[in-house]
């Protein structure tokens, strides 16, 4: 007897697990942008909202030129940042023709409503005043500008990178409650965070190539809670790596696919975004979007891999701000703004 109650409870808790992991969450979505005629989206980077509600789009279009000079290549245009007002209504382009615009990653909004755009190929994090006229502090260099030290442009050094804001395609910023800036670096040779001070100052990072504890094979996108530890999405090893504030390895959830974009929701009780967006190699699969608490146990999840609305085409970034969340998609050329009921 106590055999089969054995059995019975090892049953019951295996079917359990799935359970609460295939909790599906209803929702529904629109497209709200009304872009220009002439101005249409090219792959979708980034998507984040400020406070009035403004809808920033950070898309991979434009109209991208090369040139040689001497020994270096020169490139310029291919990435446009537009906003719209809390409707979806078109109000401007920011940084038409910036310099650090080649290929669109990601777009934050920090506290204060400043604007940050991450731009993977020119290496670059641009920090933009909350007006979007005027540039306030740039991280990184544009590689044809400088001769870039060599740990930070190969994995000589397991790909810890260089000691200071020389980044290798980066792929997203976020910041503590103290103002201090974290750098996901990246999907080049590098495979880092790195950490500066509110003023841009290098203060440390964390993490190398590989797969162990604390080890990234894609630093795709980062998260900080309000106790100032760090998420970081692995895409390349399926989990999402949790750090504390000095860069201390804590913990890693898995079991949410390969995440490449996490948002984390305000309130007094927050929620963990996670995309296991479409792998290049096979972009009909996967593409559900979960919802974790901070301890990394999953509440549920929503969407699937698919170019029919309610379906999603390798999200690269997610908006979690308000009520309803934004979902920025590099295969469908598009923004879902997403309400979970």
């Amino acid at each position: 007897m106590k055999r089969i109650l054995q059995v019975l409870l090892a049953a019951t808790i295996l079917t359990a697990i799935p359970a609460i992991a295939q909790t599906e969450i209803s929702f529904t979505a629109a497209d709200i942008l009304k872009t220009p005629r002439d101005q249409l989206l090219g792959e979708v980077a980034g998507v984040a909202t400020n406070s009035k509600g403004d809808i920033f789009v950070f898309t991979r279009t434009g109209d991208p030129s090369v040139s040689l000079g001497g020994s270096r290549t020169f490139q310029r245009g291919g990435t446009r940042l537009y906003q719209y007002d809390a409707t979806g209504k078109y109000v401007r382009e920011i940084g038409k023709g910036l310099y650090g615009f080649l290929v669109a990653q990601q777009v934050r909004i920090d506290k204060d409503d400043n604007i940050w755009a991450v731009d993977a190929s020119s290496g670059m994090v641009m920090k933009f005043d909350p007006t979007g006229s005027r540039i306030v502090m740039l991280m990184g260099r544009k590689p044809e500008s400088i001769d870039v030290p060599q740990p930070a442009r190969t994995s000589r050094n397991g790909g810890a990178g260089a000691s200071q804001d020389l980044f290798d395609w980066p792929t997203d910023v976020a910041w503590d409650a103290a103002g201090n800036i974290f750098v996901a670096d990246g999907l080049g040779a590098n495979a880092r965070v790195a950490k500066f001070s509110s003023v841009g100052k290098f203060i440390k990072s964390f993490g190398a190539k590989g797969a162990g504890d604390g080890q990234f094979v894609d630093t795709h996108s980062l998260a900080v809670d309000a106790a100032g530890n760090v998420y970081v999405a692995d895409q390349g090893n399926k989990r999402i790596s949790v750090f504390d504030n000095d860069g201390n390895f804590k913990s890693q959830i898995t079991g949410v696919g390969g995440p490449a974009a996490l948002c984390l929701s305000g309130g007094a009780h927050p929620y963990l975004y996670s995309s296991n967006s479409n792998p290049q190699d096979d972009i009909d699969s996967g593409g559900e979007i979960y919802r974790l608490e901070l301890n990394g146990s999953v509440t549920g999840k929503f969407g699937h891999a698919g170019k029919a609305a309610k379906e999603f085409g390798t999200v690269n970034e997610i908006d979690c701000r308000g009520n309803a969340l934004f979902v920025a998609e590099v295969g469908n050329y598009r923004v879902q703004k997403i309400t979970l009921k």
